[in-house]
């Protein structure tokens, strides 16, 4: 399937996709209908509405009394990349040459300075685990008090934050990493097309134009390592400036990737960090087994798709198109190579198997603690074994139960950004029923008459009744679509 986002701004509505993207022009008007879904989404998987009083005002007096660290790193002229209107913003970027070589500074966000052990934004956090994205709405993980203001790197305010100083070879190869708190102040608040525009134009200073190259030097050492990401469309839901939800498929620009280098970067540092000192939590995904291999290749010598032996799976991935109906269904296959994420807590011995398979390395979640419940615990471990420090009782004891809640907080945000998305689905469907549609089969199902397809425009990918081959080229006809239910029927024709 593709992958589900919906992306929501409180304040800014997103705009439609510019012409020149691959994606649907069937907005959808958003009536009561759709918003009546939304709402019954939310509560049939129990997403958390409205804070507690006390989590609010602990969270209120939290923001008012935060000590800022000593170290004082607001001279460092740090910028943050994030969706336009974005208000949790976690991550402040800063990069510069050092010799040969680069230096990185990565902010983020301090979460533990505004969360007492045990208090009342605790424990609601460990209940919600994640922030939850709807079109109209999100669950967010913290009080807004402290996600959109307190704690958030807005532009041009002082805020603490765990800094990463991340030295690397000329190449693009870490050669050391130190993690500290220090009060810091991002200059410039950017979004993510604005950059692409500056860096492609030559317009961009030298802290974007630096973005690209370190960022192209660390996709080339992944490759090397042998890393693996699925380009699996991504199917986004977004609102335009009248209100109105729009569904397409939209490319991921260079500048995303560029950026996620910088993650992945740190979350590699993160990971050596933990395992050097014996205590942590890394994300962690076992490498494909033999079986899964084979099968895929199987699948990719049914499409007469050409995968040489000794290439690795991670290098053919990468050349696949996903405009080519038959590249498409073999993308879709490939999510079979991509199982068993966890994340395995360990103390006093590194987890047998530390690795995660995509990133070909160790690897830790630190960068989004404003989002998501692990990454507090992360960072707070890091910086005690970066400054010689010991790691706080209260993190060690949580370590264990993070597992459990992580995978059902996982769970329960990608069942409501799909069902979400049917549910926009088929409300752009709804006044379509009897057309037909060009669509590519991108899965066979187990059950006997139906196969999986991919509409281009509008963004729809669905179940059809009837029988067709993979990777085939055919058009469906829409005989139904239900928002009350989310459902799209659509059949071979």
């Amino acid at each position: 399937m593709a992958q589900h986002v919906i992306r929501y701004s409180p304040s800014t509505p997103v705009p439609p996709a510019p012409p020149t993207e691959r994606s649907s022009d069937r907005p959808v008007v958003a009536g009561d209908a759709l918003a009546a879904r939304f709402d019954a989404i939310r509560a049939e998987l129990d997403v958390p509405r409205e804070f507690p009083p006390e989590v609010l005002a602990e969270a209120v007096a939290a923001a008012a009394e935060v000590v800022l660290p000593e170290r004082d790193e607001t001279p460092v002229p740090f910028l943050t990349i994030d969706p336009p209107g974005s208000m949790d913003l976690d991550q402040a970027l800063h990069i510069e040459r050092d010799g040969d070589g680069y230096r990185v500074r990565y902010a983020i966000a301090d979460v533990p300075a505004f969360v007492a052990p045990g208090g009342a934004v605790d424990t609601e956090a460990r209940k919600r685990v994640a922030t939850i994205y709807a079109p109209d709405q999100r669950s967010p993980l913290h009080p807004p008090t402290l996600s959109e203001d307190a704690a958030s790197l807005l532009a041009g305010q002082v805020r603490p934050a765990f800094v990463w100083d991340l030295r690397l070879a000329g190449d693009g190869e870490g050669t050391a990493a130190t993690v500290y708190r220090a009060q810091v102040r991002s200059l410039d608040r950017l979004d993510y097309e604005g950059v692409q525009r500056e860096i492609d134009g030559g317009t961009g200073d030298e802290r974007l134009l630096l973005l690209k190259e370190v960022g192209l030097k660390r996709i080339e050492l992944e490759r090397r390592r042998g890393g693996a990401s699925l380009p699996m469309p991504e199917q986004e839901v977004t609102r335009d400036a009248e209100g109105r939800f729009i569904l397409g498929f939209r490319p991921l620009l260079a500048v995303e990737d560029w950026n996620a280098q910088i993650s992945l970067l740190t979350g590699m540092a993160a990971a050596e960090m933990m395992i050097r000192a014996r205590v942590g939590i890394l994300r962690t995904m076992p490498p494909p087994d033999e079986h899964s291999v084979s099968r895929f290749r199987r699948q990719a010598r049914s499409l007469g798709i050409e995968w040489p032996q000794g290439e690795a799976y991670g290098e053919f991935l990468r050349r696949l198109e996903r405009d080519n109906p038959k590249h498409l269904a073999l993308i879709h296959e490939a999510t079979g190579l991509f199982r068993g994420a966890g994340y395995t807590p360990f103390e006093g011995a590194a987890p047998t198997q530390p690795l995660h398979a995509a990133v070909a390395a160790p690897y830790a979640h630190v960068t989004a603690p404003l989002r998501r419940l692990v990454d507090r615990f992360g960072l707070v471990v890091c910086e005690a074994v970066s400054t010689g420090q010991e790691v706080p009782v209260w993190v060690r004891e949580a370590l264990p139960s993070l597992p459990d809640l992580m995978q059902a907080g996982d769970k329960k945000a990608s069942a409501v950004e799909r069902a979400c998305t049917d549910a926009v689905e088929a409300a752009v469907m709804q006044s379509h029923v009897g057309e037909t549609f060009p669509a590519s089969v991108v899965d066979l199902n187990d059950k006997a008459g139906a196969v999986t397809v991919q509409l281009m425009d509008p963004a729809i990918v669905a179940k059809a009744t009837g029988v067709a081959a993979l990777g085939a080229e055919i058009r469906v006809r829409v005989r139904a679509a239900d928002v009350a239910t989310g459902r799209v029927e659509l059949e071979v024709v």
